[in-house]
């Protein structure tokens, strides 16, 4: 619930009921004595007991896990091509691969960041056995992580003028931001024009923290530094974007285990990643 923050997204991952979630997260708050999540027609989010819960269950099932693992005695091995998105580069996606790292020391992982359109192609073409990226529009492939809304962001302060066109900072194609955000301004007929590109996202930071313009960013992932736009600034929404796991060309008993085991993980601690550093 806190990774999807959607009942109907939750149960569906869970392969449960929506009703059966809901009465899991009823029972848990009873039993806690504390309101969890707020809930409401439109969404859903954590109360901040609800994110005192979640780091209990977080160590909770860390423990489990090296138990299980240490019980087992089964060793994982072979080597683990990962594809991450640049998205996660100013997340806690490390701590997730340093953790994995430590209970499976015979896995070589060979990590690979890049734009989410280009891991989808290298994924296609064989040069990854498991990517975690955006989901490109339309498409139903993958496993959800954690959905979240898109925003746009730019230095405090700045000021989009409304008869000149929006100063754009951008991922070059095929990122799946860039196409998203070109095509809400056409769609609204409103005027642009590029102020920044950039395949680095440390380097479209720095070009908005500069004031040079606005980017279309995760809102769950704002930089620090970077502030959503307020929405007297008239810009189109961007609507939702979602992050998913994608398995390659299965390779062999042990490279799928290892990939399994890599997307428990990072499943089991989604929820430090759209939470930031």
């Amino acid at each position: 619930m806190a990774q999807t923050l959607s009942f109907t997204q939750a149960a569906r991952r869970l392969g449960l009921r929506q009703s059966t979630v809901s009465q899991h997260v009823k029972r848990l708050e009873e039993a806690a004595g504390r309101r969890l999540f707020v809930r409401d027609t439109h969404r859903v989010a954590l109360t901040e007991d609800g994110e005192a819960m979640l780091g209990f269950a977080r160590t909770i099932l860390a423990a489990h896990e090296r138990a299980a693992a240490f019980f087992t005695g089964k060793r994982l091995r072979g080597r683990l091509r990962f594809g991450a998105s640049e998205d996660f580069v100013l997340t806690r996606l490390p701590e997730i691969l340093e953790a994995f790292r430590r209970d499976h020391p015979e896995v070589d992982l060979e990590l690979t960041v890049e734009l989410s359109g280009i891991l989808h192609r290298q994924l296609e073409s064989g040069r990854h056995d498991l990517v975690l990226a955006k989901r490109r529009a339309d498409d139903t492939h993958g496993e959800l992580v954690w959905r979240d809304a898109l925003s746009w962001v730019g230095a405090p302060g700045l000021r989009v003028e409304a008869d000149r066109p929006v100063p754009l900072i951008l991922f070059p194609p095929p990122a799946i931001t860039r196409a998203r955000a070109l095509d809400v301004l056409e769609a609204q007929g409103r005027a642009w024009r590029i102020a920044c590109t950039s395949g680095s996202l440390s380097g479209l930071v720095a070009a908005a923290r500069a004031g040079l313009g606005v980017m279309a960013h995760t809102r769950g992932l704002v930089p620090p530094g970077l502030v959503p736009l307020a929405a007297r600034s008239g810009l189109p929404e961007l609507g939702e974007v979602e992050f998913v796991l994608l398995h390659g060309r299965r390779r062999g008993a042990a490279v799928q285990e290892a990939a399994e085991a890599l997307a428990s993980a990072v499943l089991a601690g989604a929820d430090r990643l759209h939470r930031g550093v």
